[in-house]
């Protein structure tokens, strides 16, 4: 991670308490799809009922990348936006270089220690001090089907193992549609990597292989099965898939198109703001093997150090908003994704997100809620990145053996 200079600091400071206007705030986040950009107005629709000013400061790219570029140019200047979408280890990173505020009295007033689950509060602090605030909890291990082409193909339920996936995606590709609709970009390569190695391993090999980063697991006879489950589908791909966004991906499953996409549940946003309902249009079901186990991804906000008492003021009531019971319900019937406050009524949630909270909370106790690697939840951004680009390599790169492979993975595990 960058490191910014006694100067540049100073600067950032300074720059904020000049520019920092009363009752206003900045938000850079990257909710530009259908279902994002709904939960993203609900927002700021709650801060202007304060009686604040919202900037919207949305970059477009579903992964996050594009936008952490333009934040970290964004601070080194000395111009930081009141709030952040970041996550996982990078919160740390961004409370290490001092410029993330400290929202422990609002944290105290509103009781955020009893509202969280101890593994999400634990990640939205640094040194035991709140320095985010978390909108949600996604499930990343889930398969989506559309019901049109699953019928028409003669699928007749959503394959539990991966042996029955490969059984299904055959009869779509015999009937003429595509089996697995899947975008080009590494985090959704990585997205499908992980439920496989989840699925074919479980939690604990998920752990010691994808978290702890252990060379043997890296190196074993079951990651060499998981590459070899990874690359066999994506034969069942089409050839339009590089450089694809997920939400389009998405929108092959609505369209009828394609049969399946391995995709955490912010797919289903797409399918619900396009008015299908789950059960009916488009089915949901853990990830092949991994129906006792949780890949959760959290989405929150970072919020940046502010001088001007106005400006602090909109950024406390932006930290509450986010946690309030009703943003927490109308952003994840939105977003697909489940509120991360726990005991929150489920009662107008479909089936897929009753599923997911009470797996969320039923894999808390056993032992299977493992976090995303995919999604920044687990370990340390350069290392995810380099890990994901060796990922990717041998999914675009027919020509990579899987024994290649596992030592390019193993040598990007090291990365620091």
């Amino acid at each position: 991670m960058w490191k910014l200079t006694k100067v540049a600091a100073v600067a950032a400071a300074l720059a904020a308490a000049v520019a920092a206007h009363a009752g206003e705030v900045e938000v850079l986040h990257y909710w530009t799809s259908g279902g994002e950009a709904k939960s993203a107005a609900e927002l700021k629709k709650m801060m202007q009922a304060k009686g604040h000013t919202w900037r919207d400061f949305a970059v477009a790219g579903g992964g996050g990348d594009s936008a952490m570029t333009v934040l970290k140019s964004r601070v080194i200047s000395g111009n930081p936006p009141s709030a952040a979408q970041v996550k996982g280890p990078a919160i740390q990173e961004w409370a290490s270089e001092g410029v993330l505020g400290n929202m422990d009295a609002l944290a105290k007033s509103e009781k955020w220690d009893e509202a969280l689950p101890k593994v999400v509060a634990d990640v939205m602090k640094y040194k035991g001090n709140y320095v985010a605030a978390p909108v949600n909890v996604h499930r990343v291990n889930w398969i989506w089907a559309s019901s049109d082409a699953l019928k028409k193909a003669g699928v007749a339920a959503m394959p539990k193992t991966w042996d029955e996936f490969f059984a299904a995606a055959d009869k779509l590709k015999a009937a003429g549609l595509i089996p697995v609709a899947h975008g080009g970009q590494n985090w959704q390569d990585f997205t499908t990597f992980e439920s496989v190695v989840l699925g074919v391993g479980g939690p604990k090999f998920y752990q010691d292989a994808l978290v702890k980063l252990d060379d043997k697991a890296l190196t074993s006879d079951t990651m060499k099965k998981s590459l070899e489950t990874f690359r066999r589908i994506k034969t069942y791909t089409d050839p339009g898939a590089p450089g694809r966004d997920w939400n389009l991906a998405t929108a092959m499953l609505i369209q009828g198109k394609a049969g399946f996409q391995l995709m955490g549940d912010w797919a289903k946003g797409e399918f619900i703001a396009a008015g299908k309902a789950p059960g009916k249009d488009f089915m949901c079901a853990a990830a092949p093997g991994t129906a006792n186990a949780f890949t959760f991804n959290v989405d929150s906000f970072i919020l940046f150090k502010l001088k001007d008492a106005a400006a602090q003021k909109a950024q406390s009531d932006l930290a509450s908003a986010i946690m309030s019971p009703g943003f927490q319900e109308v952003f994840n019937l939105n977003k697909g994704s489940i509120p991360v406050r726990a005991g929150q009524s489920m009662d107008k949630f479909d089936d897929c997100a009753k599923a997911s909270a009470k797996d969320f909370a039923d894999t808390a106790k056993s032992g299977g809620l493992v976090p995303s690697v995919a999604h920044g939840m687990a370990i340390a951004p350069a290392t995810e990145g380099a890990i994901k680009d060796a990922v990717s390599q041998f999914w675009n790169d027919d020509k990579v053996s899987v024994a290649d492979a596992m030592k390019k993975i193993a040598t990007a595990a090291k990365t620091k």
